[in-house]
Parts: C-alpha cells; structure tokens; sequence
C-alpha cells in the first residue's frame, strides 16, 4: 500500500481528492498525461535569423539600385555637348542643301503674314498686323544678314540659319562655312518675297512685287524658338545700338 501510494502521481492523488476516482483518472489522463507542450525550438539560432534578414535586405537593395542603372534617362545639357548630339558635321555644311528649306520657311512664313500664291484679296503687311506675328516665328531656314553691330566684323555675314538658339544663330554662308552669330547687340535683316501673280486687286501684275524686308534686333530676340510661340513681346527701347 505504501508502495502505490508513494508511486501514485502527485496531480492523480489531488484530483482523487476534489472527485470521484472515474473523473479524476479521466481529467488526469486527458489533462494531464496528454497534454501538448509546445517548446520553443532552440534551432536555428535567433541571431542566424537576423543575419538572413540582413543578406536578404541587402540582396534587394542591389538588385534595385542595379535596375535604376539600367532605366533610361534622358541626356543632360552637358552631355549633349560632350557627345556633340547638335553639331553640324562638316560634310553638311553645305549652302546648296538649305535652300529646299529656306523655300519652305518663305511658304511658312506666307502662312503667317497671311499672303496666298494668286490670291486676289491678299492683305497688306503692316507693323501694326503683322508685327506681332514676326517674333513668334520659327527662324530655322531664314536667309538673315548682320546690318549693325557692336563687333564691326560681323556687319555683311549672311547665310542661312541652321539652328535657332537663345543666344546665337547658327548660319551657313554662301561659301559653305558654318558661323555662329550672336544676338546680342545685333541687328539682322531679312527678306521675304512675295507670291508671284495677281495677288492685289488693282496692281499691274506684269511688275515684280518687291520683296518685303524686316529688322530683327537680336538683343530683344533672345528666346528659344519652342518659347517664342507663348512669349508675349513688349516694345522696349533700344539704347544699346
């Protein structure tokens, strides 16, 4: 007897006490003996873990920057200079091949002043109509000459505009050289012609019509040809000529 007791578990000999022994062994064995124990484990260790978490932050990290590389962006202004995206080869620097393009720009430029091939009602071109008009055009195939400038030896260069900029224009000469001309302090001129035919009403269309001529002072001109069709111009004077 004293061996069952002494061999009898301590939470059986409890439960034996607050109920009958049917109920105890049945808490006992179902409460007691196969109740799970939930361990935690001890592998791996909690620091491998973290070290895994921080190779795998890592691994991202890398593999994002890697990926904004290869995205493309688009060239900056310097690295259009360096790679000479806008320069004029020298096999290009040819008079002859701009004059297709200075026959458009005088259509273009027909469009703007409002003059028509053979149109008998054509308007008439007057500062006051037509002034506002001139700035915001696109000079690209202009055939410009330097009348006054503050460098004497400028005055007489002519040619064909090749490229509009803020500060310059870029011409090709009837001796196919390229120059670069600035703006400011310049005074440009430039000749439109008219349409051929009986475009007025009343003239005698067996005379030539003269060619229209305008003045462009290049220190109020100074915008980029994309920003001069928005830009509303001023009149300002002009002290510096």
């Amino acid at each position: 007897m004293a061996a069952t007791t002494s061999s009898a578990h301590i939470a059986h000999t409890l439960l034996s006490r607050a109920h009958p022994a049917s109920t105890a062994t049945t808490i006992f064995t179902t409460k007691v003996l196969h109740k799970p124990l939930h361990l935690r484990p001890t592998s791996p260790d909690p620091t491998s873990q973290d070290a895994r978490s921080r190779r795998r932050l890592l691994r991202l990290r890398k593999a994002a920057r890697i990926s904004r590389k290869s995205k493309t962006f688009p060239l900056s202004a310097k690295e259009k200079r360096v790679l000479g995206i806008y320069d004029i080869p020298a096999s290009a620097r040819k008079h002859d091949l701009y004059i297709p393009l200075h026959k458009l720009w005088v259509g273009y430029m027909w469009e703007i002043l409002g003059l028509k091939e053979r149109e008998k009602n054509a308007a008439y071109v007057t500062a006051q109509g037509q002034g506002s008009k001139l700035p915001s055009a696109d000079f690209h195939g202009a055939k410009v000459q330097v009348v006054r400038s503050r460098c004497v030896g400028r005055v007489g260069c002519e040619g064909i505009v090749v490229r509009d900029t803020k500060f310059t224009f870029e011409v090709v000469t009837a001796k196919d050289e390229l120059k670069t001309i600035p703006k400011e302090h310049t005074v440009f001129r430039f000749e439109i012609p008219q349409p051929q035919g009986d475009f007025r009403k009343g003239e005698n269309s067996s005379q030539k019509p003269r060619n229209l001529v305008f003045e462009l002072h290049g220190s109020q001109f100074m915008n980029r040809a994309t920003d001069r069709a928005t830009k509303k111009f001023k009149q300002r004077n002009l002290n510096d000529l």
